[in-house]
């Protein structure tokens, strides 16, 4: 087998849903064309689930939009793109209008940056609803709410009234799901459709999508970069790297019998329940730690003087607004994290998980409890007292498009924390540092002057996680820093981590839904349910001897990279695919 060989799918009598012939797409960037995607070719049938895997800026975005008309001014296509038999690349932009939504539908990477912020999630699905369908206006509403409760979102009578800031990342990104599944398209493009999502929701996201191509007949592209995800849904699978589709089969053929190299290392990298890392080394996975896990009830020095972070009794307030009572977020939480340990914190979206990680950098304030960060007291400071602790700080948000300033560079938003301590010295000094932070992350230094909206969604993530390190923290609150990254950027972002704070002992706080990546990462892990702190423990008691009957749900529902094994669980929930 060739380097560049790939296995086709055998050929089919029936016509795709959607297929990709040739299609190559530039982008014309200071003068230059540069390659985004070369020759893909790729076709997907009714009633499939055909998988995109591959790293970030490897194309599966870029190929996903250039299907709808979506791609910037700046970009170039040619090849043939067919909806149902049509080739849709001459359409005007009426006829793609009517295309969108209506016969082929795309869920978004990041719902932040594509929910309409002055609008109630409620009344961009019912808009979508109105431009491709009769239904009167009381029907129409009725079906928000339908399609809200049908993706798993909590009290959604309510919720459909909320604006997108009033929604947690995995809220937003399930009502994402809901407007593009309203008018039941033949073909969904789901572009990262379960980043931001806890294992619970993923599954029941997951079973949603298989139950989306049994019940309409559907054909669905899974963009990834999750391969348990791949192994529990897909029935095909297209490999991509560098503009290009270097292997394509049947799901489990290709995890059974990789055969490009750049699969076989994709597989190699995935992180799973079971395995740990020898110390700070994530990209050699071992067994589990061999090494006496720390005790569960975590540092318990009398001054407090070992702890980095230490929550007492943290209750966080929401006002309801419009006479709807206040909702509490957090609700009553102990947690402390000791010098140089890493804390992984894990929960369903929506259980208060970022609250929490932002009352522990003085960015959201507690109603009740006291805060103490690096053994300052903020439980009551004020804006200007919390500057001198933004300096022993840093902080990896969960969205990296909307915590970027899109008017600045990757270089200036880097360098933008040195500037405002003063910890750098010389402009030469700062230059110099946020090159090194750039090339610490993977990101070559020539990119320094590219803006947010030239990176990919795993780029701009490695450029927040390089920011949020620019300072050397005490304490690092990390909120989902690796969803967006495909798994093998994911291994060598984690190994990093883990390098950095044995360099330099900061302690973490490491916010994620993947059971996996806290495996490797953390030390201790906490478990919150609605807003309630319900199991802490040493890493292994937690993952292996889980008390609280939530914590084995989570485990359960966590995604393994086995088309085999993912088969036989969906079984054991009643969920055969």
């Amino acid at each position: 087998m060739t380097e560049t060989a790939f296995r086709r799918s055998p050929a089919r009598d029936e016509q795709p849903a959607l297929a990709l012939r040739n299609v190559s797409v530039t982008f014309r960037v200071g003068g230059a064309a540069v390659a985004a995607t070369r020759d893909v070719s790729l076709a997907v049938y009714p009633g499939e689930i055909l998988a995109v895997v591959g790293e970030s800026g490897s194309g599966k975005s870029v190929s996903a939009k250039s299907v709808l008309g979506l791609l910037p001014r700046t970009a170039d296509r040619v090849g043939a793109i067919d909806v149902g038999g049509e080739d849709v690349t001459g359409f005007d932009e009426a006829r793609l209008r009517q295309m969108r939504g209506r016969d082929v539908a795309l869920v978004f990477q990041e719902p932040m940056t594509a929910l309409n912020p002055v609008f109630t999630i409620g009344r961009q699905i019912t808009e979508m609803l109105r431009l491709h369908t009769d239904l009167s206006r009381s029907a129409v509403r009725a079906r928000a709410v339908e399609l809200l409760r049908l993706v798993g979102l909590p009290d959604p009578e309510v919720r459909v009234r909320y604006y997108p800031h009033q929604l947690s990342g995995g809220q937003r990104q399930r009502a994402m799901i809901a407007m593009a599944i309203s008018c039941d398209p033949q073909v969904l493009i789901a572009d990262e459709p379960t980043t931001a999502l806890d294992v619970t929701v993923q599954a029941e996201i997951l079973d949603l999508l298989r139950d989306l191509r049994h019940r309409l007949t559907s054909a669905i592209v899974l963009i990834t970069h999750d391969m348990g995800v791949v192994a529990d849904v897909a029935d095909r699978v297209v490999v991509m790297k560098d503009g290009r589709v270097v292997e394509e089969a049947p799901v489990e053929e290709l995890f059974a019998d990789p055969h490009h190299p750049y699969t076989r290392r994709l597989l190699a990298a995935v992180p799973h329940l079971g395995s740990r890392a020898d110390p700070g080394r994530i990209l050699d996975v071992a067994g589990p730690a061999a090494q006496e896990p720390p005790d569960p009830s975590g540092p318990e020095d009398e001054g407090g003087s070992d702890r980095t972070l230490a929550l007492s009794g943290v209750v966080v307030d929401f006002p309801g607004g419009l006479g709807r009572p206040a909702f509490r977020a957090v609700d009553g939480v102990d947690l402390q994290i000791g010098r140089g340990e890493v804390l992984g914190l894990v929960g369903e979206s929506g259980s208060g998980k970022s609250t929490l990680g932002r009352v522990a950098v003085g960015l959201q304030p507690a109603t009740a409890g006291s805060v103490v960060v690096a053994g300052q007291d903020i439980t009551r400071a004020t804006r200007r007292a919390l500057r001198p602790l933004r300096r022993r700080v840093g902080m990896v948000f969960q969205d990296p498009a909307s915590s970027l300033n899109p008017r600045y560079t990757i270089a200036e938003s880097i360098g933008e924390p040195l500037r405002l301590h003063r910890v750098a010295g010389s402009r030469k000094a700062v230059d110099d540092r946020v090159d090194e932070l750039l090339e610490s992350v993977e990101l070559p230094a020539s990119w320094r002057n590219r803006f947010p909206h030239e990176l990919s969604g795993g780029q701009r993530q490695r450029v927040a996680i390089a920011r949020a390190l620019a300072l050397d923290p005490e304490l690092l609150v990390a909120d989902e820093p690796t969803s967006a990254l495909d798994v093998s950027v994911q291994a060598t972002v984690l190994d990093l981590v883990l390098g950095l704070q044995e360099r330099l002992g900061f302690s973490c706080l490491f916010i994620s839904h993947d059971l996996a990546v806290v495996e490797l990462l953390a030390d201790r892990i906490a478990v919150m349910n609605k807003g309630k702190l319900v199991e802490q423990g040493a890493r292994e008691q937690v993952l292996r001897a889980p008390r609280d009957p939530y914590t084995r749900r989570l485990l359960a529902a966590a995604p393994v990279p086995d088309p085999v094994e993912q088969r036989r669980r969906r079984a054991e929930r009643g969920h055969a695919g």
